[in-house]
């Protein structure tokens, strides 16, 4: 039996700098329609029972998408929001804990062409989901 894919993203409509995933998800949706999008807050806990998390957030000293793979990249020194450190933190205790044994995170810039922005997330999206 196949399990769906859950790929979670995190985002502020409210915030300009942090807005773009809710623009992209619909378009996302439509290309991948057998992937599960959940928009996750990065104050709630996420799910401890996954091999791998696969989450879509803004990264906001970037102008292209990247994928982030190594949990050791996860910055909890430099906290700027409550958003930062949490989700950073919450993806650490998870590994630490072995509830979660690899991490991807598909990092979008806050800004740019959407169509570049959306054709690169799927290319990415498209990796994570095939390993």
């Amino acid at each position: 039996m196949n399990k769906k894919i859950t790929i979670y993203y995190s985002g502020n409509p409210l915030l300009k700098e942090d807005a773009l995933v809710f623009k992209i998800i619909p378009r996302l949706e439509k290309i991948f329609p057998k992937i599960n999008f959940v928009h996750h807050d990065p104050n709630e806990n996420l799910p401890d029972n996954n091999d791998k998390i696969i989450i879509i957030d803004t990264v906001i000293n970037t102008d292209k998408v990247i994928i982030v793979s190594d949990i050791n990249k996860l910055n909890t020194q430099d906290v700027y929001s409550p958003h930062d450190w949490d989700l950073a933190l919450n993806l650490r205790l998870l590994y630490k804990l072995g509830k979660i044994k690899k991490i991807q995170i598909i990092g979008i810039p806050p800004q740019g062409r959407l169509d570049e922005i959306i054709s690169q997330t799927a290319l990415f999206i498209k990796k994570a989901t095939a390993s």
